[in-house]
């Protein structure tokens, strides 16, 4: 414990999902005289975080500055837990917050548990099966819960999960997701850009196809095969619109540029801060992409999507019918069948979130405080 008794907590992110997840806990913890809060990143992403730290007011006090060109995996990893050692040694937390299942996530959970220092897991409990897809999210996710103090699980799918794994059920809590609460901040307190929401106007009257794509296993011939397919549907049907949030990969940025750079009804957009992502997700007819934390988001907005990828570790969402999963089906055939029956479409709107209330930070804090 601290000196003033209040227990210290480190909070690490180093990816905008990250960020987005966190900053509700954040805003919590800062929010109750109980914890002493110390707020850190890796900059495992930089560009894509600094947009988003300014929307939520978050202080970073201390920035690890991970990321160089062309960095491997254990590099960054290496840079964490030596960045966090002298951490550490200064700050002397009680308990360190992970989120999710990045490498930055990973390491911030090995650097605790050498130290003995308690680790929160946020998001907790995630599993697609295949411990090399997604890739290194997978195994990530799987370590952290061996070293964790507290499994801090979205859904009652990931509660059991944890169980199955031998977990016990005192350091597992059911929380809901984050990410809705980020959601209903953002729905309620902010306005998007004025470029977005020209963009908005540009495109009224026609079926907004909202994608993001940026994984490691999509790149090569499956992204560009997803690309040349969204291509092919909106040029055939001409009440659609494509509009693409290129994320700064040199692998998407590359592929992107060769198959729909300048294309009708198609706009390929710079990464966005999360006021505009999530306004154009809310304003989309159907939105396709390859990321966790969109299969979270569009049941919060009841937004039909299709994932772009063989495998899902949020299978709540398939389930709950907001998503539907390409795999190897044919994304063309998918968003043709839609298209010409929007029964699905439709019915995405009155579906349940299965991702919680919008309260998830304040039980977390809640728990740790009890704790």
């Amino acid at each position: 414990m601290t000196t003033s008794q209040a227990k210290k907590v480190i909070v690490l992110f180093g990816t905008r999902p990250e960020a987005i997840k966190l900053a509700p806990v954040i805003f919590e913890l800062k929010n109750n005289p109980k914890f002493e809060t110390v707020v850190v990143s890796s900059s495992q992403h930089t560009d894509l975080l600094k947009p988003f730290l300014q929307i939520f007011d978050i202080k970073v006090d201390y920035d690890l500055q991970v990321m160089t060109d062309n960095q491997t995996l254990n590099s960054v990893c290496a840079k964490v837990l030596k960045g966090l050692d002298e951490i550490f040694d200064k700050e002397k937390p009680d308990i360190i917050l992970v989120q999710g299942d990045t490498t930055t996530a990973f390491a911030g959970a090995f650097a605790g548990f050498n130290r003995k220092i308690a680790v929160g897991h946020v998001e907790a409990g995630l599993r697609s099966g295949n411990l090399h897809s997604p890739f290194p999210e997978e195994a990530n996710r799987r370590l952290v819960t061996q070293i964790a103090t507290f499994h801090f699980a979205a859904t009652h799918k990931n509660c059991k999960v944890l169980k199955n794994e031998g977990i016990s059920g005192k350091q597992i809590f059911l929380t809901g997701n984050t990410v809705v609460d980020s959601l209903h901040f953002v729905l309620k307190h902010c306005s998007p850009s004025e470029k977005i929401a020209d963009l908005i106007e540009q495109t009224k009257g026609l079926k907004r196809v909202l994608l993001t794509t940026h994984r490691r296993e999509s790149f090569g011939d499956k992204m560009s095969g997803n690309l040349l397919q969204l291509k092919e549907f909106v040029a055939k049907q001409t009440d659609t619109c494509l509009i693409f949030p290129v994320h700064p990969n040199p692998n998407v940025k590359k592929i992107t540029n060769e198959i729909l750079a300048e294309q009708e009804r198609v706009y390929l957009l710079e990464p966005l801060d999360y006021v505009d992502f999530t306004t154009l997700m809310k304003e989309a007819w159907l939105i396709t992409s390859d990321s966790g934390g969109v299969q979270e988001e569009a049941p919060s907005l009841g937004k039909p999507l299709l994932v772009l990828r063989e495998n899902t570790e949020r299978p709540e969402a398939i389930e709950s019918g907001v998503a539907k999963l390409v795999g190897e089906n044919s994304l063309s055939e998918m968003l043709n069948a839609n298209y010409k029956n929007e029964t699905w479409i439709n019915s995405v709107k009155k579906m349940p979130n299965p991702f919680g209330d919008g309260t998830a930070a304040k039980q977390i804090v809640e728990i740790l405080e009890e704790n």
